[in-house]
């Protein structure tokens, strides 16, 4: 067998790396305590239904004492927000949302690590992001995105538990040119300097 010969575009290209294991598990980095939940969608001809708090588990073990829904309209950058003293629990409802997160802590040991989530309602929806974690939503959908919190603390409106940063802040060392793919528009390309 001959060895195929390319042109100077294969040169320039750079490797895919790798993002999942063989069993299908994500090969990114993990912030300690951050949680996942991908539900159970139950679908049949009347439409779908899944369970928001399907009871105690490793996802809600705190008590719920405390409610609200947000939205994040399409291309719009909501963070960076960090709680000194409560955790977030998201349910994803409709829409799909990018949550980029920093571990803050600097006794925990995954300080300094950066973790990506993509929440869907085709996949992961709901999100446990704990005390001293940054984070940013961005919705990547064409659509509004809807969200349900379920914060281990009840909201003081005098002295609300919620420190922000500007998205592009540089006391947090994320570059989120990383997170986003080359868009292209016309004849431009968006997002290159």
């Amino acid at each position: 067998m001959t060895e195929m010969q390319f042109d100077a575009t294969v040169d320039a290209a750079r490797r895919d790396q790798q993002t999942v294991t063989p069993e299908g598990r994500s090969v990114a980095p993990t912030i300690d305590g951050v949680r996942t939940v991908a539900p159970v969608n139950h679908v049949d001809h009347r439409g779908r239904v899944f369970e928001l708090y399907p009871g105690p588990s490793e996802f809600w073990t705190d008590p719920i004492v405390y409610c609200y829904g947000f939205t994040a309209r399409p291309n719009q950058v909501k963070g960076w927000g960090l709680h000194e003293r409560k955790d977030d629990r998201y349910s994803l409802i409709t829409g799909e949302l990018l949550t980029i997160l920093y571990d803050a802590r600097l006794d925990s040991p995954t300080h300094g690590v950066v973790q990506k989530v993509t929440l869907t309602t085709q996949g992961v929806r709901q999100l446990r992001i704990p005390t001293g974690v940054w984070h940013m939503n961005v919705n990547v959908g064409s659509e509004e995105a809807f969200l349900v919190n379920h914060p281990t603390e009840a909201y003081h409106h005098a002295n609300p538990d919620r420190l922000l940063l500007p998205w592009d802040a540089p006391e947090i060392p994320v570059d989120l040119r990383e997170f986003f793919p080359i868009q292209f528009s016309g004849s431009t390309v968006e997002g290159c300097d």
